[in-house]
């Protein structure tokens, strides 16, 4: 048997050749013209001596030129390395050289600013040669493409996905959750550099045979325009870019059917404001780079279950267990909170280069997810927190998720994200570290009425002691919070004797 994550772009392009794959600007591109363009990378390539096997890096931005390399690669039977755009030089050198990628593809935008370490390809992707006749077989155990995570824990690693791994969470999920179609058009907003971007957003899409209508960059009223001028029926985003909808949010509005929320935790808050602003409904759900990315979806052929990430997806078995026992897997009941785990299709091969990172999540055939969470009785999950980001205040374990939910609905709070720092009676407090809506102003007040408001909703242990203002979040590539850079910065004012806030 052969398999090969190519043969999603290949076989679309035999079945729909003149349908719209890509609207970008004025720019409509269909499928037949997208894989020819794809094989014409792709004899570039060959003739740079890149063939199977070999890793190259992608340095590229959301332009149909993202695409047309990623595919040419697949079809040499090489491997993408996608890396975020906005990485700084040094980062996206550490990536290149630790894939040991024999190359890196860039675009005119970034030729200048992308790490000289390896042969540079640019221009020369977009000649006119002549194609390649078709994809190279795989098999189904072959590497397909190497994702490194976003690091908010530490230094990025690079997740190996097989070519199964991949065809394998596209050809379920387009059907169950995204449930998509040659009629529908999406959005194309996240980085497809990201697993949720480039899986969930462009591969399904493709095997869909839909529409991506691609932004180079998401921005709130440019997203809500573009949605509404090209008809958009779905949308996927991490929760900073739903904020951004509803702020920008007008008369002009898009007529969506379904949109799905990844990458952090949505809060039910923000979820109920985007339901009753754009009138679609709103599917969280729960994925991993090490996962392909999908592992678990709310969707419509079930009961809404709000708080919970839904039920795992075809193929994939979810259960909870002991997160203190290292080394094997101890599985908990339902109801109980514990650490995710997963197994199944979906399951990375494991860290390239990374034997011992390799060994300490993936065990007992199981991957752990470093993720705290509950399944009921209905098999539903709900997250709970980051294993690393609990709190211990006097021995009490105190999950930030939980108080973010609390916090997150206070009227002058428009985002936050919870902390522990270190307390000489408790061990840890609970520090709330707080974006204040436009027109609020931040200080020793807002602070003491934002203690309160946690005080009246939470244990006597849960809520904030101390209140931090910031005018912004730190967020990785995923847009997940970068805790790590909160916890340098309350550090930082500790030193200083300089607090933002309140302490009680």
């Amino acid at each position: 048997m052969t398999v090969s994550v190519a043969a999603i772009l290949a076989e679309t392009a035999g079945r729909r050749p003149e349908h719209p794959a890509i609207v970008f600007g004025a720019e409509r591109i269909t499928y037949r013209e997208l894989w020819r363009r794809a094989r014409s990378c792709a004899a570039v390539l060959r003739a740079r001596g890149v063939g199977p096997g070999d890793r190259v890096a992608l340095v590229l931005p959301n332009t149909p030129h993202f695409p047309a390399v990623y595919f040419g690669l697949l079809a040499l039977g090489a491997v993408p390395v996608p890396v975020n755009v906005l990485l700084t030089p040094a980062e996206m050198t550490y990536v290149v050289e630790d894939s040991g990628a024999v190359a890196l593809a860039t675009d005119p935008s970034y030729v200048d600013v992308v790490p000289r370490v390896v042969e540079v390809l640019c221009e020369e992707l977009l000649a006119p040669v002549e194609p390649i006749d078709s994809y190279v077989p795989r098999d189904p155990g072959d590497l397909a493409l190497v994702l490194y995570t976003s690091g908010t824990t530490g230094r990025p690693k690079g997740a190996m996905l097989s070519q199964l791994n991949v065809v394998l969470n596209v050809g379920t999920t387009v059907r169950s959750p995204f449930d998509l179609g040659p009629a529908d058009v999406l959005l194309g907003a996240l980085p497809l550099s990201h697993a949720f971007g480039q899986v969930c957003g462009m591969l399904t899409c493709f095997a869909a045979g839909a529409t991506m209508v691609l932004m180079a960059r998401f921005d709130g009223p440019e997203a809500i325009r573009l949605m509404a001028g090209h008809g958009c029926t779905v949308f996927m985003g991490v929760p900073t870019m739903y904020l951004a909808l509803l702020d920008a949010a007008t008369s002009v509005r898009p007529k969506l059917d379904r949109v799905f929320s990844g990458g952090a935790a949505l809060s039910v808050e923000v979820l109920e404001a985007v339901e009753s602003t754009f009138g679609c409904r709103v599917y969280e759900g729960y994925g991993l780079t090490e996962t392909s990315p999908v592992v678990a979806y709310n969707q419509k052929a079930w009961p809404s279950r709000l708080g919970t990430v839904g039920k795992p997806i075809w193929g994939v078995r979810v259960a909870i267990a002991r997160p203190e026992v290292e080394g094997r897997i101890e599985l908990l009941r339902a109801g109980e909170p514990g650490e995710v785990v997963i197994s199944g299709h979906n399951v990375m091969m494991g860290y390239l280069n990374r034997p011992e990172a390799t060994a300490e999540v993936l065990v007992d055939g199981w991957l752990r997810s470093g993720d705290v969470g509950v399944l009921d009785d209905e098999g539903y999950l709900r997250l709970v927190d980051r294993k690393k980001d609990m709190v211990v205040r006097g021995g009490y374990k105190v999950y930030p998720r939980e108080v973010e939910e609390v916090l997150a609905r206070h009227p002058k709070i428009a985002q936050v994200a919870v902390i522990g720092v270190p307390h000489e009676r408790h061990g840890e407090e609970v520090c709330a570290v707080v974006v204040a809506r436009s027109g609020v102003t931040p200080g020793v007040d807002l602070a003491q009425e934002l203690v309160a408001w946690g005080k009246e909703r939470l244990a006597a242990y849960k809520y904030p002691r101390r209140v931090e203002f910031v005018t912004g979040l730190p967020l990785g590539p995923s847009g997940k919070v970068l805790k790590r850079e909160l916890h340098r910065a309350v550090a930082a004012l500790d030193q200083s004797g300089a607090t933002g806030g309140r302490h009680s």
